[in-house]
């Protein structure tokens, strides 16, 4: 490629204010990136500029994505031109990965797994698989249907889109043979191999071939309408703790998750999803007037994908204020100082980077989560 190869996309952008979704033509140079956008309706430039403080590298632009530009929320959904395309189409491929309900004690690990294969996790949900939907996803699928179904029906499961170059072969050598047994005499470092238990207790899923990817992608991140899944929040002694972009986009998610999970907490349930600006200011109101970062902390959710976690543990009465003392102080060089073992502390670069974010008030807690 050209040190500062053009690259073309068709994105799309609600504007809130106006109440319509606009399209625009999408230019990311690959050297300076540096972007444009011309809206395609009047085919006049909408936007030139430098992202330099918070640079898109090409790895985040894939049919799909959501990106933050200059506080507008854009949707990728299409390429620009034949050479974007070409260029393109191999190193993002899309494929569906989901944690088994008895393994998602491990998912810290499987996602730091997958970010240090290089893969993009660009979607994730937990979420609870109704029978009939279970037989569909497992058509393909009839020596082992039943099996599959009474273990992915058994309790809520992590499903995940992985984005990459060959994503689907790459995924499947990293969750190595079905059978475990075998993993571990033929895979020993695959997921299977490490973390599964017998064939109905497999750890975790692959999608078998590009075709089923697209199918499977479809059913847990439907393109054209919302998923009708169980809710499984509690909102009853839990609190709220949001892995920041700047962490995510790092591949610290797995790591923090780790060591949410060793800490004594849990998950009862978790999503990635993006947040709009709009969004994001009246989440942090509270802080308002009474921290200087704030407007660093408001663009700073609005920058990539967050993940969030309604978080519970067996262990104490009070969530909130146990998970805020593990969070640690704000300021991650404080952290350091005085509270070492904290995720700020292990995880945070900054202020407003500092990782996660938790409910401070016990009051809060309901209401966030």
């Amino acid at each position: 490629m050209a040190d500062d190869a053009r690259f073309a996309f068709i994105v799309e952008w609600y504007e809130e204010l106006a109440a319509r979704t606009r399209t625009f033509q999408f230019f990311y140079y690959s050297g300076s990136k540096s972007i444009e956008m011309f809206d395609i309706k009047t085919r006049k430039m909408f936007l030139k500029t430098n992202i330099s403080a918070s640079p898109i590298e090409l790895q985040d632009l894939y049919i799909g994505a959501s990106i933050n530009v200059l506080g507008r929320q854009l949707k990728i959904v299409d390429f620009g031109d034949e050479f974007t395309k070409r260029k393109l189409m191999s190193k993002l491929e899309r494929t569906l990965g989901y944690v088994m309900p008895n393994s998602l004690d491990k998912l810290g690990e499987i996602i730091h797994a997958i970010y240090d294969r290089g893969l993009l996790i660009s979607k994730l949900r937990l979420c609870k698989v109704e029978h009939n939907d279970a037989y569909r996803l497992h058509e393909e699928d009839n020596k082992q249907s039943a099996m599959n179904i009474n273990a992915i029906t058994s309790g809520p499961i992590v499903a995940f889109e992985l984005v990459g170059e060959n994503a689907v072969q790459r995924w499947q050598e990293l969750v190595g043979p079905t059978d475990p047994s075998v993993a571990r005499s033929e895979a020993a470092s695959s997921l299977r191999a490490r973390f599964g238990k017998d064939l109905l207790h497999n750890a975790v899923h692959c999608s078998g071939s590009p075709s089923a990817a697209a199918r499977e992608l479809e059913y847990f991140f439907p393109s054209c309408s919302k998923a009708t899944f169980t809710n499984c929040a509690l909102g009853c002694n839990t609190t709220l703790c949001l892995i920041k972009p700047h962490a995510i986009k790092a591949g610290l998610a797995g790591k923090i998750i780790m060591a949410i999970q060793d800490g004594g907490f849990s998950f009862n349930t978790i999503q990635m999803f993006h947040m709009e600006k709009a969004n994001v200011e009246e989440f942090l109101e509270v802080y308002k007037g009474v921290l200087h970062e704030y407007p660093g902390m408001v663009s700073e959710l609005a920058s990539g994908p967050v993940i969030a976690m309604e978080i519970i543990s067996k262990s104490t009465d009070n969530v909130a204020e146990a998970f805020r003392e593990f969070c640690g102080p704000m300021d991650p060089e404080i952290a350091r100082h005085i509270r070492p073992r904290t995720l700020r502390a292990s995880f945070g670069v900054n202020k407003v980077q500092n990782a996660v974010h938790c409910t401070d008030l016990p009051e809060d807690a309901s209401l966030e989560a």
